[in-house]
């Protein structure tokens, strides 16, 4: 059970190492892009390639859905970015329940974004857990978790990547060892969470030193993506990096820099270099380019 780009490592371990997967099950078709033409699922496309029964319920939480699940007669449902809360009738369907691959050292970061808040957040670690499912949300006894280093430059497209790995690598260990693991009980105080991100969230508070401003340009990737506005035109902001020195301008202010540079100041004395941005409806470019066309200034003001 899974939907995105992230959850197909894992089927196709699944499949490499011999287990019979009976269905895939994975969002509805949704329209998308400017002609809103249907788009499958990248599991679905996986599933569809490899002649796997594709199921794709608008409603999980009804009695005929559950009859459905049930009917499969699986061993055991392997849930990876599925994008649905999953009711125990489904959980407690086959022999061996559900268990999930999540993006995170659980109990940090349950939700829907692990890797875009851990990133937002300046952890310097995360890893991958694979979990027993229960009714609450990334609530379930831990079974085996791996943990690896963030890039002081990575963004979460890329951490996703290497994650997406690591979690069919250790879903794989997971199920071949199931029978004698101790999975332990999360310390739920200690939880954080990772909500789903919204649209609001990417704007940039440049009252913000610019460490954490480059953290949330790292994080908010692809969606909902770095913004900010200068007379009312949309910049998105793709890559940045703190920058030396506080010249005292407002935040958002933009500095005079060396060659190639578009300096911004930050909050508490900080500036930024801004390296990738782009102009709404054009194509991301290298700051300089903004810089030689004269659409950026020094004085101009972000916010």
């Amino acid at each position: 059970m899974g939907t995105p780009q992230a959850a197909v490592p894992t089927l196709e371990r699944l499949i490499e190492d011999g287990h019979d997967v009976v269905a895939v099950y994975t969002q509805p078709d949704r329209p998308s892009g400017r002609g809103n033409k249907i788009v499958f699922s990248p599991v679905k496309e996986f599933a569809i390639q490899r002649a796997i029964p594709v199921y794709q319920p608008t409603k999980v939480k009804t009695v005929e859905a559950a009859e459905d699940f049930r009917s499969l007669d699986a061993d055991i449902a392997v849930v990876v970015a599925y994008g649905r809360i999953l009711p125990e009738a489904f959980l407690t369907a086959f022999p061996n329940g559900a268990v999930n691959v999540h993006f995170s050292l659980l109990p940090a970061y349950r939700g829907a974004a692990p890797v875009n808040w851990a990133i937002v957040n300046g952890e310097t670690k995360t890893g991958a857990t694979t979990m027993r499912m229960d009714i609450g949300l990334d609530t379930g006894d831990i079974l085996l978790q791996r943990e690896t280093e963030i890039g002081g430059h990575e963004t979460s497209v890329e951490l996703m990547d290497r994650l997406a790995v690591m979690g069919a690598e250790l879903c794989s260990e997971t199920l071949r060892n199931l029978k004698h693991i101790d999975a332990r009980v999360q310390d739920h105080p200690v939880a954080t969470f990772a909500p789903i991100m919204k649209k609001s969230d990417g704007q940039i508070d440049w009252t913000m030193s610019a460490r954490d401003i480059t953290n949330r340009i790292r994080g908010f990737q692809p969606f909902p993506s770095a913004f900010t506005f200068l007379n009312e035109k949309r910049f998105t902001i793709w890559r940045t990096e703190a920058a030396d020195g506080g010249f005292g301008a407002g935040p958002g202010t933009i500095l005079a820099g060396g060659a190639g540079e578009l300096l911004v100041s930050c909050g508490s004395g900080t500036v930024i270099s801004l390296l990738e941005i782009q102009f709404e409806g054009k194509r991301r470019v290298h700051a300089k380019e903004f810089l030689n066309s004269g659409q950026l200034r020094p004085g101009m003001v972000f916010g």
